[in-house]
């Protein structure tokens, strides 16, 4: 057996392990319903102020990225694209969402949000921490019989 890096395996190498490792977890968790999931603020005319993308899987909303335009921070954006996500990964069925940022970007912002740390990787990157953040979304009431 030869054990090799390579910076680029090649598309039918890398789809050959994902196709492996999504049968395997199959087995064990069931399939993860994975969807993409993208909020976007657009202004007037239509420009880009500020985007979400995360993605649905396994019940649970991952939140990848988060931006909103300088020109606009501290107005409430930011907010609503992650109340969008959040409504949006309910009506898909998951019961909470998570992300991960680093402690000079938003863990505050997310705290603020009602997202909770549960996580915390010191030097990463250098000087700096990654915290990983998680919100459990309430189950809805169900109306008295």
């Amino acid at each position: 057996m030869q054990f090799n890096i390579e910076d680029s395996p090649g598309t039918e190498v890398r789809a050959m392990i994902d196709r492996g490792l999504d049968a395997f977890n199959d087995t064990k968790a069931g399939p993860p319903n994975a969807r993409d999931l993208w909020v976007m603020a657009r202004g007037t005319g239509g420009s880009v102020q500020g985007g979400l993308k995360g993605r649905t899987y396994y019940g649970w909303l991952f939140i990848d990225w988060l931006w909103v335009s300088p020109a606009c921070r501290g107005t409430g954006i930011g907010a609503g694209l992650v109340a969008a996500a959040e409504k949006e990964a309910l009506r898909r069925g998951c019961i909470g969402a998570y992300v991960d940022t680093f402690n000079f970007q938003a863990p505050e912002f997310y705290v603020r949000q009602g997202y909770e740390e549960f996580g915390r990787l010191g030097d990463f990157p250098p000087g700096h921490a990654c915290v990983w953040l998680k919100k459990r979304f309430k189950a809805p009431e169900t109306p008295a019989a």
